[in-house]
């Protein structure tokens, strides 16, 4: 018989429990933009997962509360932009809230639809937003991919223990 080491008492479902969860757990780290009625609008998400390959979709959850879900919210496009190690500020932009996020020194154009598309990422992808789906105070957006370049150099940015980091050897 083996010794079951000492796991901890467990501790009811509550949002601390659920933070404190993912903090633990490391997610590629992307940049969601779109374009807003007063210009582009953008957020960091680690909340990227590919939905399916036929067709081509991903999804990607936004706060019902953030400064971006109006845009988000009535968008038909948007731009996934997945970070490289070295873009733990652009990250960080993009993630403060009051930034300015499409300032100096983040580098963008105005890409296929209209959609903002951030340069010197590893990956960017245009889609077209297919549904919204509520989920607590967060909202699920499932999107279809219709263009992008995965053709960009470098290793992925991760974020765990509440900081960007990046794969180590």
């Amino acid at each position: 018989m083996t010794a079951t080491p000492d796991l901890g008492a467990p501790q009811l479902a509550s949002p601390d429990l659920l933070r404190s969860a993912f903090r633990r757990h490391a997610a590629g780290v992307a940049v969601i933009t779109a374009r807003g009625a007063d210009g582009p609008v953008g957020f960091t998400a680690t909340s990227l997962t590919s939905v399916s390959a036929e067709p081509p979709m991903l999804s990607f959850g936004v706060g019902a509360g953030a400064s971006s879900w109006p845009a988000i919210s009535t968008a038909e496009h948007v731009g996934v932009h997945i970070l490289g190690e070295h873009q733990a500020e652009l990250a960080a932009t993009f993630a403060r809230s009051g930034a300015d996020r499409f300032g100096a020194p983040t580098d963008w154009r105005d890409g296929h639809a209209g959609v903002p598309v951030i340069d010197g990422v590893l990956v960017w992808l245009v889609c077209r937003i297919v549904a919204r789906v509520p989920a607590g105070d967060h909202r699920i957006v499932l999107a279809e991919v219709l263009v992008g370049d995965p053709s960009g150099a470098g290793r992925p940015l991760l974020y765990h223990q509440g900081g960007f980091n990046g794969l180590r050897d």
